[in-house]
């Protein structure tokens, strides 16, 4: 299978030096020092045990018209990163290719073939102009949640930490001939691929945590553990996921764990510190508008009062100011 993964951060490198190694021919658009380290050297993924793994038969390029059509996109960028790739992505699309979207949070296409009153509605927070849905039809899309964890050490390799579940599904929850060919696909490659009915309640599983744990431990510089065991900050996690699980109540999803469990789960990671406070100590984009944004956005659609995820968002939007003030005055 052709596949293109957008982007060679710590997900995208993780997934395509397996795809690589399990025999398909994939290509990494990527730029920079990335890309040169990829054009040289292959990725190299480093495994838990110590297991290094290096894909040397891999094409890289920053030009995706020359890339060509692909049978399989996987945009491995952030939420937030999406829309500055989003015109160059059809410049990969064949007349049947399909792309596999990994951001975290709810994704631009969330109301696409989705029963009910909000149905083809667009997800401004995550696409204020629409050019994602332009660019990215989401008849091309299959939803996908990851869990893995990975890092990106250096140009060009990835350390694994943990995890190999990847979720996918039809946004129809038909189960298509493209999303299981995709999932054997992953299959072959190690993962754990498979094809729900229902992605959007996966999806929301996986953002109960996100958007509740990234941005107390961004205010607060504080791990997994910190927050949970000291009482004010688990009891403001728990009020936070109730709002959370109303809104999606309105939309049809169920929960599968309850709240308490959903937080001793993120006890038992430890003294993690969240992707949200690693972007804040690096000098990065915080990821606010797919994992909290998004979620206020259908807190209205659906008039769910949600004040606890307003003032925690206020309080993460001004966090962010400087630091996005520094960046753009760094691009200009």
């Amino acid at each position: 299978m052709r596949i293109a993964i957008v982007g060679c951060g710590a997900i995208g490198g993780y997934v395509g030096v397996k795809l690589a190694l399990a025999g398909e021919q994939v290509t990494f658009l990527a730029r920079g020092a990335n890309l040169e380290a990829i054009r040289s050297r292959g990725v190299r993924l480093i495994l838990g045990d110590g297991t290094e793994l290096v894909a040397r038969n891999v094409s890289a390029t920053a030009d995706y018209r020359a890339a060509g059509p692909q049978d399989l996109v996987i945009l491995a960028v952030k939420a937030h990163q999406v829309e500055a790739v989003a015109a160059s992505l059809p410049g990969l699309f064949g007349a049947d290719t399909a792309v596999v979207t990994m951001q975290n949070g709810i994704p631009y296409w969330y109301f696409h073939r989705h029963p009910g009153p909000f149905e083809g509605r667009s997800v401004t927070s995550v696409d204020p102009s629409g050019l994602c849905a332009r660019q990215i039809p989401p008849g091309r899309v299959i939803g996908c949640v990851v869990y893995p964890a990975s890092v990106l050490e250096a140009p060009g390799i990835i350390r694994h930490i943990e995890g190999d579940r990847f979720p996918l599904g039809e946004l129809d929850g038909t189960a298509s001939s493209r999303v299981q060919a995709i999932a054997a696909c992953f299959t072959r490659a190690g993962f754990q691929a498979p094809v729900l009915e229902n992605i959007r309640a996966e999806i929301w599983l996986k953002l109960w945590g996100n958007m509740t744990f990234n941005p107390i431990s961004a205010l607060t510089r504080a791990t997994l553990s910190d927050i949970c065991q000291y009482p004010p900050t688990r009891a403001l996690a728990a009020a936070m996921m109730a709002e959370a699980q109303t809104v999606a109540g309105k939309l049809g999803i169920t929960f599968r764990v309850p709240i308490e469990r959903r937080i001793a789960g993120a006890e038992r990671v430890g003294k993690h510190k969240t992707s949200m406070l690693q972007d804040l100590e690096a000098g990065r984009t915080l990821e606010i508008d797919a994992l909290l944004g998004s979620v206020l956005e259908l807190a209205r659609l659906t008039e769910t009062p949600v004040p606890t995820l307003e003032a925690v968002h206020a309080l993460t939007m001004l966090l962010a100011r400087p630091l996005q003030a520094r960046l753009l005055q760094a691009g200009a």
